[in-house]
């Protein structure tokens, strides 16, 4: 059994994603990020960082005593190693997948993300920030759709852990200022990728958790995501 500390965000997606793909058995520990609970002493025992996703497994590999993991890349990692799938186990194979799985990490996730903030939720638009942030997001999917028209997947002609890292961070693509008609190799990936069972099962979660996803924050909220030292 694995616990998953959650919540409905592009990081936390991707784990419920590789979690349903492996067939794992795991139970879900909602962190409500817009009230706090990431701020919990017991959560900060797991996630010292104090943001999702985390996990504890019950059953690791070594035979020792539950193993508690935060920081999505390394969780991914782990799982793959876990199950056997998804990651190949050596070889130039393995780190192709990883540097993608790193790109999206330290790149687009993070650029994203502050797309995300400046358009949507800074008090005022500046408009520098918004036009940086909407740029490196558009480069940043060029990249990707340069790599997918020579590749059928992130990582090469199998499905991995790169691509369930990369997916969460594409389906918000309008809120990025961003259209997938311009990126054709792109936008055939997140289609295929979008129709797989476990990840329609993973996004499922959403109903369950935090039917309200993707509406207003309010400023409760605002002050645990923005305002917290």
């Amino acid at each position: 059994m694995i616990d998953l500390y959650y919540w409905t965000t592009p990081n936390g997606h991707k784990i419920s994603i590789m979690l349903e793909e492996a067939k794992l058995l795991y139970r879900v520990k909602p962190i409500n990020i817009g009230r706090g609970e990431q701020f919990d002493p017991e959560f900060l025992t797991i996630a010292p960082n104090n943001r999702i996703p985390a996990i504890v497994d019950h059953a690791p590999q070594d035979g020792g005593q539950p193993l508690a993991l935060f920081e999505s890349g390394a969780i991914l990692e782990y799982l793959a190693d876990k199950c056997g799938q998804y990651l190949p186990a050596e070889g130039r194979e393995r780190y192709v997948v990883l540097q993608w799985l790193h790109w999206q990490v330290g790149g687009l996730g993070p650029m994203a993300g502050q797309n995300h903030h400046f358009c949507h939720y800074a008090p005022q638009k500046i408009e520098y920030a918004i036009g940086r942030y909407v740029r490196e997001t558009h480069r940043l999917y060029s990249v990707l759709d340069q790599r997918l028209s020579q590749q059928h997947y992130v990582g090469g002609d199998r499905y991995s852990i790169a691509d369930m890292a990369i997916y969460p961070w594409i389906v918000p693509w309008e809120k990025q200022c961003q259209t997938l008609e311009e990126f054709p190799d792109l936008e055939r990936w997140f289609d295929e990728v979008a129709q797989r069972p476990a990840v329609r099962k993973a996004y499922s979660l959403i109903e369950d958790v935090n039917p309200q996803a993707g509406g207003e924050i309010d400023e409760q909220a605002r002050k645990y995501l923005f305002g917290n030292r």
